[in-house]
């Protein structure tokens, strides 16, 4: 045997030698790993989700005894106490399509939702725009999902294309017989008449 055969058995040897002599001072020079971050929910959080069935990104759709098409969406829904059919919403914005053509927009910061009598009740900063121009600011809504009907118990404040208003109450509703839905302002109504200049 030459010395090129007996260098190249040697290195055969020697070389995976060195190979393990590397790895196994890798496994007993290694630090101990920090261990995993803990999941970022706070223990509150994390007892409201166990305590409360909550939907996120929800949408629900229908129609109304008249046809009058509504969209909902909130960013989450929750079920509070384990009652069916009683719903509190975050975030909540609705849409309703008339069958006139009329639009509705509707914003809120929360809403609370009754399958078994149909109503609702939407609460904190809450807006309706329409197709034809207005905006109606208030605190409190409350709704019926079965038809349009929203009415706004307290104090408003509106504007269009005719001015300013502010009144006492508000109702939104499609009189009996009468196919375009009806915007009513009551209890102390003071408008402020600024039409748009042509």
């Amino acid at each position: 045997m030459d010395g090129y055969s007996r260098l190249i058995a040697c290195l055969k040897v020697v070389l995976p030698l060195i190979a393990l002599g590397i790895l196994s001072t890798l496994f007993l020079l290694s630090r101990d790993r920090a261990p995993i971050a803990e999941v970022p929910f706070a223990k509150a959080e994390i007892e409201e989700r166990l305590r409360d069935q909550q939907i996120t990104g929800s949408l629900f759709s229908g129609v109304t005894e008249d046809g009058d098409l509504i969209n909902v969406t909130a960013t989450k829904v929750l079920t509070s106490n384990g009652k069916i059919g009683e719903n509190t919403a975050k975030s909540l914005s609705a849409q309703i399509n008339t069958t006139s053509g009329a639009r509705f927009n509707l914003l809120a910061d929360t809403g609370r939702f009754s399958l078994s009598d149909g109503n609702t009740t939407l609460e904190g900063n809450v807006v309706i725009t329409t197709s034809t121009g207005f905006e109606v600011l208030s605190d409190f809504l409350e709704a019926a999902l079965s038809q349009l009907d929203i009415r706004s118990p307290g104090p408003v404040n509106a504007t269009g294309p005719f001015g300013t208003l502010t009144a006492g109450a508000m109702q939104l509703n499609k009189p009996e017989g009468m196919e375009n839905p009806h915007l009513i302002f009551t209890n102390g109504v003071e408008l402020v008449y600024r039409p748009e200049e042509k």
